[in-house]
């Protein structure tokens, strides 16, 4: 491929772009042509992993930092992803639950922030179609709608969870995780050491050990070290797209453009590009999350075959998500022990994550550097501060079950790597950016993926979701 005129431009090689791709090459006719512009490089597993361990490594890191990227006009806020093939595949922590069907209609149950305008039933085949290919573990009776056993057997409860699990059945399961439970296709099974950003024996599914191979089909064509900062528009489409390549700007155009980088350059791009919808990089955010640290009476919690080893529901879905956030329990199975003697393995933790709402004050803006965002955040929704004051009074009484001694309480961790909302989805363009499929509400050849779509922060981890959206629309799109 040597001219600049495709039928498809992606910009990024992240879940959201890789599962697209995916899909739309299982539809695309022979003579596709498919251009993939990718800021960064391929740094592979193996050099990340010897880098980790401080050996002898024949490459260097060719990527930028992920702080060297943006302008953080908010200094106790952190915004964590990883830049390169594979975008933050190659950092992720595995974690793939569904949401739950109320997470997609929060007006409608509970009067707070917005409908989806899909629901559950519509994505539940693209969430199997990604549990497939992810070769997903998890459990038998999860508490969400689910037509199918998942690929992998489940990981192994502790003794605490399974305490946990026989109290509160499908409330409390084995977590939904792409952490191979058992050896699958060239990956190990997890071993439990929880230093899941870099696998130390690649047991986590990846865009690099799982997908890359579509980046070899004779119809692709993939350009790194390629960063797009704008696109071309003329009245309701987009014409052309525009990058640096090698210091050099460059063109190209194509029948279609998805951006798949994330909630931070996605909306970027757009602004760069003269997008005026009013909530264009408005609403970015992510869920929050302390840790609850549980002394034990005479019970060593010990077992369990993963890092997070349970996800728990008890404080996630009901009616007092018309007044406070949604709680989402992750059994906490880092190496730890409890500093007292004799009571060594005698503790559980918890991470207790709660969803957010998008508020407009949190919002990623334009600087004199055309390839340098800003992103600007004021604070978390008072809805999730109430969940946790909630989560302190109500958890003693959750875990009753259990020979509490005592529970205490980490500070809000500074990030949970979950970057969402800039480009909302909704099913109009004066409540959001993009339309059900991922197309702008303006721009209808320009498709808008992952997790800035989101238009509610569920508690649960979103790259199952943003996946199967993709893979949606990229049905979708024929």
């Amino acid at each position: 491929m040597n001219d600049n005129r495709f039928d498809l431009i992606m910009v990024g090689s992240s879940f959201a772009s890789s599962f697209f791709l995916k899909q739309y090459l299982e539809k695309a006719p022979t003579h596709a042509k498919i251009l993939v512009l990718e800021r960064g490089y391929l740094y592979p597993h193996t050099e990340r992993l010897k880098a980790q361990r401080g050996e002898e490594n024949f490459i260097a890191n060719p990527n930028q930092s992920n702080n060297a990227t943006f302008l953080n006009a908010t200094d106790n806020k952190q915004w964590e992803f990883q830049t390169g093939f594979g975008g933050s595949s190659n950092c992720w922590h595995g974690c793939t639950p569904r949401f739950m069907p109320s997470d997609f209609k929060m007006q409608s149950l509970y009067g707070v922030a917005a409908d989806w305008p899909i629901q559950y039933d519509e994505l539940d085949p693209y969430y199997t179609a990604v549990e497939g290919i992810m070769s997903i573990s998890g459990a038998s009776n999860p508490p969400y709608p689910k037509h199918s056993a998942y690929p992998l057997p489940p990981h192994i409860f502790s003794t605490v969870d399974n305490i946990l699990h026989n109290h509160y059945g499908n409330l409390y399961v084995h977590p939904p995780t792409a952490r191979a439970s058992i050896p699958i296709n060239g990956r190990g099974a997890c071993c439990a050491s929880a230093v899941c950003s870099i696998c130390p024996v690649n047991a986590k599914f990846t865009i690099e050990n799982g997908l890359r191979d579509i980046y070899s089909d004779p119809r692709v064509e993939l350009v790194y070290g390629a960063q797009v900062h704008a696109l071309g528009a003329a009245h309701d489409s987009i014409n052309s797209i525009h990058y640096i390549h090698d210091g050099i700007e460059k063109t190209a155009m194509a029948e279609v453009y998805a951006l798949g980088a994330n909630a931070i350059f996605n909306a970027h791009i757009l602004l760069n590009s003269g997008d005026d919808n009013p909530l264009t990089g408005k609403g970015i955010g992510e869920q929050i999350s302390l840790e609850a640290r549980v002394d034990l009476h005479d019970l060593d919690c010990v077992g369990g075959s993963t890092k997070v080893n349970a996800n728990g529901y008890m404080l996630y879905d009901g009616n007092h998500r018309k007044e406070f956030a949604a709680c989402l329990m992750e059994a906490n199975n880092t190496p730890y022990i409890r500093f007292e003697r004799g009571k060594w393995r005698h503790q559980a933790r918890f991470r207790m994550i709660f969803e957010n709402l998008p508020e407009n004050e949190n919002h990623v803006s334009l600087t004199s550097d055309k390839l340098k965002p800003a992103v600007h955040f004021n604070g978390v929704s008072e809805y999730a501060l109430k969940g946790i004051e909630n989560m302190k009074k109500v958890l003693p009484d959750v875990l009753s079950c259990l020979p509490v001694e005592k529970i205490e309480y980490s500070a809000l961790h500074p990030t949970e790597s979950h970057i969402l909302g800039s480009t909302r989805m909704s099913l109009t363009p004066e409540t959001g950016v993009v339309d059900k499929n991922l197309l702008h509400h303006q721009y209808r050849n320009l498709f808008v993926l992952g997790s800035g779509a989101f238009t509610t922060y569920s508690p649960s981890n979103p790259t199952l979701t943003l996946s199967a959206l993709s893979m949606m629309a990229a049905d979708r799109s024929f």
